[in-house]
């Protein structure tokens, strides 16, 4: 049983680029075991968030916790066996083959004496198979399309096996029907292998569709999150988008459907 309720929290979280403030004393806290969405207006500071929750940014101010502890002071091959994260742009050599890519995300299960193992072999056969990249793991990344790329970098990211996924607009690149089948898959291993998903996502509809939780920012800072019912509506628009919208049920899966006047 989990000890602390929140596998990943963050308080106070401060953060100052020439640009001007981007996170400002910034709370929140990821529910376990559910697929939370973070939406909001461009610069209200979502990658910004996702990469100081993954430790790849230090803020000025603040803490960011995982399992209760701050994760600034826990060893790295911890903390990547616990989170793995997509980030918005990936750059690795065009040369390097599809397998290989994957296989990096077993770098944190790995030690000098022991650096591939049958459970390695298993993870990456399985991240293969479930992100659809098996048919083109031996082709180099410089031959694949933009959609086909993203997908193997979410097969790395599914060979990590951790148990929290951080995903900052996992359907860049990716064509309507390949959008739905990613965030389908991404909602698929939460609810079979329990993984708590952060995921930022642009399109409104798609994050009501999907989400289980919501987080809505605003000037960096939460302005309001809870079921997609609770943050997708007409008033909540117009405060974080200033988008002046009608907000109905989706006739297929129930959930807010956003339609722009």
């Amino acid at each position: 049983m989990a000890t602390f309720p929140f596998p990943l929290s963050a308080k106070g979280l401060t953060l100052t680029r020439p640009v001007g403030l981007v996170l400002d004393k910034l709370a929140l806290a990821v529910p376990r075991g559910k697929v939370s969405v973070v939406i909001g207006p461009n610069a209200s500071g979502k990658s910004t968030l996702l990469r100081c929750l993954a430790r790849l940014l230090r803020p000025d101010e603040g803490e960011v916790l995982l399992e209760g502890a701050p994760v600034n002071l826990q060893k790295s091959k911890h903390v990547a066996r616990q989170m793995a994260i997509l980030p918005q742009n990936s750059t690795v050599p065009e040369y390097l083959r599809v397998f290989d890519l994957v296989a990096r995300g077993r770098t944190p299960w790995q030690s000098p004496l022991s650096q591939w193992s049958v459970a390695d072999a298993l993870a990456v056969d399985r991240a293969l198979a479930l992100a659809g990249v098996e048919e083109y793991s031996l082709r180099p990344l410089s031959e694949l399309s933009g959609g086909q790329r993203q997908r193997a970098f979410i097969a790395m990211i599914l060979a990590q096996d951790a148990p929290i996924l951080l995903l900052d607009e996992p359907t860049t690149f990716l064509d309507l029907p390949h959008q739905i089948e990613l965030l389908e898959l991404v909602r698929k291993l939460n609810r079979e292998s329990g993984k708590t998903v952060v995921m930022v996502l642009h399109d409104i509809n798609l994050a009501a569709r999907f989400a289980d939780h919501v987080f809505a920012l605003r000037g960096g800072k939460v302005h309001r999150e809870g079921t997609p019912g609770d943050v997708v509506t007409e008033a909540t628009m117009r405060e974080i988008f200033a988008l002046v919208c009608l907000v109905i049920p989706d006739p297929l899966h129930g959930c807010p459907h956003v339609i722009p006047r």
